[in-house]
Protein backbone atom coordinates (compact mmCIF):
# COMPACT_ATOMS: atom_id res chain seq x y z
CA UNK A 1 0.00 0.00 0.00
CA UNK A 2 1.23 3.28 -1.05
CA UNK A 3 0.41 6.21 1.17
CA UNK A 4 0.82 10.09 0.69
CA UNK A 5 1.93 12.71 2.91
CA UNK A 6 1.64 15.98 3.42
CA UNK A 7 4.57 18.31 4.78
CA UNK A 8 5.68 17.69 8.36
CA UNK A 9 5.05 20.86 10.35
CA UNK A 10 5.55 19.46 13.97
CA UNK A 11 7.95 16.99 16.01
CA UNK A 12 4.88 14.36 16.14
CA UNK A 13 4.09 14.65 12.53
CA UNK A 14 8.02 14.37 11.84
CA UNK A 15 7.85 10.63 14.47
CA UNK A 16 4.52 9.53 12.26
CA UNK A 17 6.71 9.80 8.98
CA UNK A 18 9.59 8.25 10.72
CA UNK A 19 7.11 5.19 11.70
CA UNK A 20 5.71 5.28 8.48
CA UNK A 21 9.07 4.51 7.00
CA UNK A 22 10.54 2.00 9.11
CA UNK A 23 6.84 0.35 9.16
CA UNK A 24 7.06 -0.06 5.21
CA UNK A 25 10.49 -1.34 5.17
CA UNK A 26 9.37 -4.01 7.13
CA UNK A 27 7.01 -4.56 4.95
CA UNK A 28 9.38 -5.02 2.29
CA UNK A 29 11.53 -7.14 3.90
CA UNK A 30 8.89 -9.96 4.09
CA UNK A 31 8.57 -9.50 0.53
CA UNK A 32 12.97 -9.47 -0.33
CA UNK A 33 15.59 -10.05 0.67
CA UNK A 34 18.02 -7.10 2.24
CA UNK A 35 19.85 -6.30 -0.93
CA UNK A 36 16.99 -5.91 -2.65
CA UNK A 37 15.22 -3.09 -0.90
CA UNK A 38 15.99 0.48 -2.44
CA UNK A 39 15.38 4.27 -1.10
CA UNK A 40 14.11 4.15 -4.87
CA UNK A 41 11.37 1.55 -4.26
CA UNK A 42 10.56 2.35 -0.42
CA UNK A 43 10.16 6.46 -1.42
CA UNK A 44 7.61 4.94 -3.78
CA UNK A 45 5.52 2.73 -1.35
CA UNK A 46 6.08 5.36 1.28
CA UNK A 47 4.64 8.08 -0.83
CA UNK A 48 7.83 10.72 -0.03
CA UNK A 49 10.14 11.90 -2.89
CA UNK A 50 13.16 10.35 -1.89
CA UNK A 51 15.08 13.81 -0.98
CA UNK A 52 12.46 13.42 1.65
CA UNK A 53 12.73 10.86 2.90
CA UNK A 54 16.37 11.75 3.54
CA UNK A 55 15.57 14.05 5.52
CA UNK A 56 14.39 11.06 8.04
CA UNK A 57 16.99 9.08 7.34
CA UNK A 58 20.18 9.89 6.03
CA UNK A 59 20.35 6.29 3.73
CA UNK A 60 18.70 3.02 3.20
CA UNK A 61 21.30 1.39 5.58
CA UNK A 62 20.45 3.89 8.26
CA UNK A 63 16.92 3.01 7.89
CA UNK A 64 17.22 -0.96 8.08
CA UNK A 65 19.79 0.02 10.72
CA UNK A 66 17.17 1.11 13.13
CA UNK A 67 14.87 -1.70 11.84
CA UNK A 68 17.50 -4.24 12.91
CA UNK A 69 17.75 -2.70 16.49
CA UNK A 70 13.88 -2.87 16.41
CA UNK A 71 13.47 -6.32 15.61
CA UNK A 72 16.38 -7.62 18.50
CA UNK A 73 14.17 -6.03 21.04
CA UNK A 74 11.74 -8.08 19.99
CA UNK A 75 13.42 -11.40 19.59
CA UNK A 76 15.19 -10.59 23.16
CA UNK A 77 11.58 -9.98 24.69
CA UNK A 78 10.05 -13.50 23.09
CA UNK A 79 13.46 -15.07 23.85
CA UNK A 80 13.07 -14.52 27.97
CA UNK A 81 10.16 -16.13 27.88
CA UNK A 82 11.03 -19.10 25.40
CA UNK A 83 14.07 -20.15 27.81
CA UNK A 84 11.82 -19.66 30.92
CA UNK A 85 9.17 -22.06 29.99
CA UNK A 86 12.01 -24.53 27.66
CA UNK A 87 14.29 -24.84 30.82
CA UNK A 88 14.92 -26.29 33.68
CA UNK A 89 16.93 -24.00 36.11
CA UNK A 90 18.36 -27.25 37.78
CA UNK A 91 19.26 -29.87 35.30
CA UNK A 92 22.78 -30.95 34.52
CA UNK A 93 24.41 -28.45 32.95
CA UNK A 94 24.95 -30.36 29.65
CA UNK A 95 21.42 -30.47 29.34
CA UNK A 96 21.25 -27.15 29.83
CA UNK A 97 23.20 -26.44 27.45
CA UNK A 98 21.78 -28.60 25.14
CA UNK A 99 18.32 -26.63 25.82
CA UNK A 100 20.06 -23.30 25.09
CA UNK A 101 21.01 -24.30 21.77
CA UNK A 102 17.90 -25.92 20.91
CA UNK A 103 15.73 -22.67 21.65
CA UNK A 104 18.18 -20.36 20.48
CA UNK A 105 17.86 -22.02 16.87
CA UNK A 106 15.03 -22.81 16.47
CA UNK A 107 13.81 -18.98 18.07
CA UNK A 108 16.26 -17.31 15.30
CA UNK A 109 14.95 -20.21 12.79
CA UNK A 110 11.79 -18.62 12.70
CA UNK A 111 12.99 -14.62 12.31
CA UNK A 112 14.24 -14.97 8.65
CA UNK A 113 14.26 -11.13 8.18
CA UNK A 114 16.46 -10.40 11.64
CA UNK A 115 18.81 -13.04 10.35
CA UNK A 116 19.12 -11.83 7.30
CA UNK A 117 20.01 -7.86 8.87
CA UNK A 118 22.37 -9.69 10.82
CA UNK A 119 24.86 -11.15 7.70
CA UNK A 120 24.25 -7.65 6.37
CA UNK A 121 24.97 -5.49 9.55
CA UNK A 122 29.22 -5.98 8.90
CA UNK A 123 29.73 -6.10 5.30
CA UNK A 124 26.52 -3.92 4.12
CA UNK A 125 24.50 -1.71 6.93
CA UNK A 126 27.50 -0.21 8.49
CA UNK A 127 28.34 1.37 5.46
CA UNK A 128 27.09 4.79 3.72
CA UNK A 129 26.11 5.87 7.43
CA UNK A 130 27.72 9.05 9.50
CA UNK A 131 29.56 8.20 12.45
CA UNK A 132 27.05 9.33 14.30
CA UNK A 133 23.98 7.06 13.02
CA UNK A 134 27.29 4.30 13.43
CA UNK A 135 27.63 5.27 16.56
CA UNK A 136 24.45 5.28 17.92
CA UNK A 137 23.47 1.89 16.28
CA UNK A 138 26.49 -0.01 18.52
CA UNK A 139 25.13 1.60 21.37
CA UNK A 140 21.83 0.74 21.26
CA UNK A 141 23.61 -3.01 20.06
CA UNK A 142 26.11 -2.81 23.66
CA UNK A 143 22.74 -2.62 25.60
CA UNK A 144 21.11 -5.68 23.29
CA UNK A 145 24.03 -7.76 24.17
CA UNK A 146 24.12 -7.01 27.76
CA UNK A 147 20.19 -7.85 27.75
CA UNK A 148 21.34 -11.23 25.98
CA UNK A 149 24.10 -12.06 27.99
CA UNK A 150 21.93 -11.50 31.25
CA UNK A 151 19.65 -13.98 29.44
CA UNK A 152 22.29 -16.73 28.87
CA UNK A 153 24.02 -16.50 32.08
CA UNK A 154 20.75 -17.00 34.17
CA UNK A 155 20.49 -20.21 32.02
CA UNK A 156 24.12 -21.42 32.02
CA UNK A 157 25.87 -19.56 35.04
CA UNK A 158 28.78 -21.44 34.37
CA UNK A 159 29.57 -19.88 31.28
CA UNK A 160 30.86 -16.56 33.36
CA UNK A 161 32.05 -13.94 31.15
CA UNK A 162 31.98 -16.08 28.22
CA UNK A 163 28.42 -15.33 28.26
CA UNK A 164 29.13 -12.30 26.28
CA UNK A 165 31.29 -13.93 23.66
CA UNK A 166 28.52 -16.72 23.31
CA UNK A 167 25.81 -14.18 22.45
CA UNK A 168 27.78 -12.18 19.79
CA UNK A 169 28.41 -15.32 18.29
CA UNK A 170 24.94 -16.10 18.39
CA UNK A 171 24.12 -13.47 16.37
CA UNK A 172 27.04 -13.50 14.03
CA UNK A 173 26.57 -17.24 13.12
CA UNK A 174 22.86 -17.33 12.80
CA UNK A 175 23.91 -14.00 9.91
CA UNK A 176 26.33 -16.39 8.27
CA UNK A 177 23.99 -19.08 8.42
CA UNK A 178 21.11 -17.52 7.30
CA UNK A 179 22.64 -16.39 3.73
CA UNK A 180 23.04 -20.19 2.73
CA UNK A 181 19.44 -21.23 4.16
CA UNK A 182 17.48 -19.44 1.29
CA UNK A 183 19.70 -19.64 -1.81
CA UNK A 184 18.42 -17.57 -4.55
CA UNK A 185 16.06 -18.81 -7.55
CA UNK A 186 19.54 -19.67 -9.80
CA UNK A 187 20.82 -21.42 -6.79
CA UNK A 188 17.84 -23.42 -6.17
CA UNK A 189 17.48 -24.44 -9.90
CA UNK A 190 21.29 -25.47 -9.82
CA UNK A 191 20.39 -27.29 -6.81
CA UNK A 192 17.53 -29.32 -8.37
CA UNK A 193 19.30 -30.12 -11.63
CA UNK A 194 22.27 -31.29 -9.98
CA UNK A 195 20.90 -32.96 -6.08
CA UNK A 196 24.69 -33.33 -5.30
CA UNK A 197 25.41 -29.65 -5.48
CA UNK A 198 22.60 -29.46 -2.36
CA UNK A 199 25.06 -30.44 -0.02
CA UNK A 200 25.93 -26.47 0.62
CA UNK A 201 22.01 -25.71 1.35
CA UNK A 202 21.73 -25.64 4.99
CA UNK A 203 18.71 -26.05 7.16
CA UNK A 204 19.56 -23.16 9.03
CA UNK A 205 17.99 -24.39 12.29
CA UNK A 206 20.02 -27.60 12.12
CA UNK A 207 23.11 -26.31 11.35
CA UNK A 208 22.60 -23.24 14.25
CA UNK A 209 21.92 -25.71 16.84
CA UNK A 210 25.17 -27.53 15.70
CA UNK A 211 27.71 -24.48 15.69
CA UNK A 212 26.01 -23.34 18.93
CA UNK A 213 25.79 -26.29 20.63
CA UNK A 214 29.52 -26.80 19.48
CA UNK A 215 30.21 -23.27 20.85
CA UNK A 216 28.70 -24.24 24.13
CA UNK A 217 30.74 -27.04 24.70
CA UNK A 218 33.87 -25.32 24.01
CA UNK A 219 33.77 -22.58 26.41
CA UNK A 220 31.51 -24.51 29.09
CA UNK A 221 34.14 -25.69 32.01
CA UNK A 222 34.90 -29.38 32.13
CA UNK A 223 33.69 -31.22 34.68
Amino acid sequence: MIVTFQRARTEEQREIRRRAILDTASAMLDEMPVAAVTLNELSRRVGLAKPNVLRYFESREAVLLELLDRFLQEWLTELAGELASGIDENLPMTERAAAVAEILSRSLSGRVVLCDLFGAQGSVLEHNVSVEVVARYKRASLDRLTTMTALIQKYLPELGENATLFSLQTMVMAGALSAYSTPPPSLQAAYQAEPDLARFHLELKDYLKLALTATLLGVLPRR
